[in-house]
């Protein structure tokens, strides 16, 4: 199964500068090093994606620019694999494994997001949206992990990581993702109300904003919902923590994450 193609792209959201369609300077002037020196920088982006660093430094614009295409070019079970395997991912380092239970089908952002979390994206623009739900292995909790692939070039998404840290958005209670609730499935119930915690990244390496909501799967309504960040501190005493739901969110958005940069690592290496 691979996510379809769209006839057109979502012009409801602003159009920033074409991806890739400059090159700097030093990229200009390591293309006419010696093999050598390519392979040193190539192994280096290479590796940069592997690793998981998302703060741009070495990543290529010919990564970025294939990130930017992984919605459609790549099979849905290797951007949101049927179980996830979560090695140390649980409190006290404890091993987790979730489940994949739905996947909606890849979608414009109208009506996503709350409206607060749209205009706080909307500079980044919306190319598409993909989303799937997990559970765990004791089937009590569940999860929505996203991936938005932006509109933006390199320097947007860089404001907007700045932005989203910087200003706290990334911890706000009403600027928390929705869930993907569907019928039949342990996320039935599974609705804004419910959700317990959260995670959002604004990756710099790719046009990709990744994100995850998790909540109980009994759809019980969750008071104090708290960031993924805030939850996995030692000491909290909220709902969320008390149930380790924040390691839920972190632990599914950070290897949905890595899987997103493996896969931008392989189609770089294969010929086009």
């Amino acid at each position: 199964m691979f996510f379809a193609r769209p006839a057109s792209y979502d012009d409801s959201t602003t159009r920033l500068r074409p991806i890739g369609s400059r090159i700097r300077p030093r990229v200009a002037a390591a293309a006419a090093c010696a093999v050598l020196g390519l392979g040193l920088i190539g192994g280096a982006a290479t590796g940069s994606w592997l690793a998981g660093d998302s703060d741009g430094s070495i990543g290529s614009p010919s990564s970025y620019a294939a990130a930017g295409t992984l919605w459609h070019s790549v099979p849905v079970d290797r951007l949101f694999p049927p179980v996830i395997k979560g090695d140390g991912a649980g409190p006290g380092g404890a091993d987790r494994t979730w489940t994949r239970i739905a996947v909606a089908p890849d979608s414009t952002c109208e009506n996503a997001f709350d409206p607060l979390l749209e205009r706080a994206l909307r500079p980044a623009g919306c190319l598409r949206l993909l989303r799937a739900t997990y559970t765990d292995a004791t089937r009590s909790h569940v999860t929505t992990v996203g991936l938005l692939f932006t509109k933006a070039d390199t320097e947007a998404m860089k404001a907007l990581r700045t932005r989203f840290t910087e200003d706290g958005l990334d911890r706000r209670n009403d600027l928390m993702p929705h869930p993907y609730a569907v019928k039949g499935t342990l996320a039935a119930g599974f609705g804004d109300a419910q959700r317990a915690s959260w995670t959002i990244s604004v990756l710099t390496d790719a046009p990709v904003v990744a994100y995850a909501v998790s909540g109980f799967a009994d759809a019980r309504t969750v008071s104090d919902p708290q960031p993924a960040a805030e939850a996995m501190k030692s000491g909290s005493v909220t709902t969320p923590a008390q149930a380790g739901l924040g390691y839920e969110a972190q632990g599914i958005a950070d290897r949905v994450e890595r899987g997103l940069r493996a896969a931008v690592a392989k189609a770089t290496e294969e010929p086009s």
